[in-house]
């Protein structure tokens, strides 16, 4: 058997000195609502001064996070790398409820399978990804977005760092110019 040769795209967007890392989970309601301010966030500060990392992290509770939290990862080795997993994390953010259980443990994913759940993002973003997520060594992607959250102190999303500073106070609640705000302050 041929081994497959992949390369995961980071999920790095910007080019500017300030780093601003988001620790999401793709079906955490609180995450999908920080996930939809990134663009404008890079908009807002531009391209060249902030630099934005998506940092996926998966959290058990959220009962299908890790066949996602794949999906995503799996997409980014196809074409358009970062673009293509931004897209399928949107797909999932956009349908969100579909991913989901009711109170984390009742509903109609209860029946559904890993399979089911990649052919419903397949469905919603357009993006072919079950030979992707077969990739044999794609875990050590998803490692090592775990292993970075944990070296950080990150245990849940939506957590945000700036410049490699965990902040506390920061919220996905918070207006896209409070982010703007207190990344670019000098």
């Amino acid at each position: 058997m041929q081994e497959m040769k992949w390369r995961a795209d980071p999920l790095v967007w910007g080019h500017g000195p300030r780093v601003f890392e988001a620790f999401l989970e793709p079906t955490c309601p609180f995450s999908v609502r920080a996930f939809g301010k990134l663009d404008d966030l890079l908009g807002l500060a531009g391209e060249d001064r902030i630099t934005i990392k998506l940092r996926l992290q998966s959290q058990p509770w959220h009962m299908y996070s890790g066949v996602i939290v794949r999906c995503i990862l799996a997409a980014s080795t196809l074409a358009g790398g970062k673009a293509t997993a931004k897209s399928v994390m949107a797909a999932v953010a956009a349908h969100r409820e579909e991913f989901e259980f009711e109170r984390h443990c009742r509903g109609p994913n209860m029946d559904a399978t890993p399979s089911d759940i990649i052919a419903r993002i397949e469905g919603y973003s357009g993006v072919k990804l079950a030979e992707a997520f077969a990739i044999p060594d794609l875990d050590r992607e998803i490692k090592w977005h775990c292993r970075y959250a944990r070296q950080n102190g990150i245990h849940v999303s939506p957590t945000f760092m700036i410049d490699g500073l965990v902040q506390v106070d920061m919220s996905s609640g918070d207006t896209v110019a409070a982010w703007g705000s207190r990344l670019l302050k000098e």
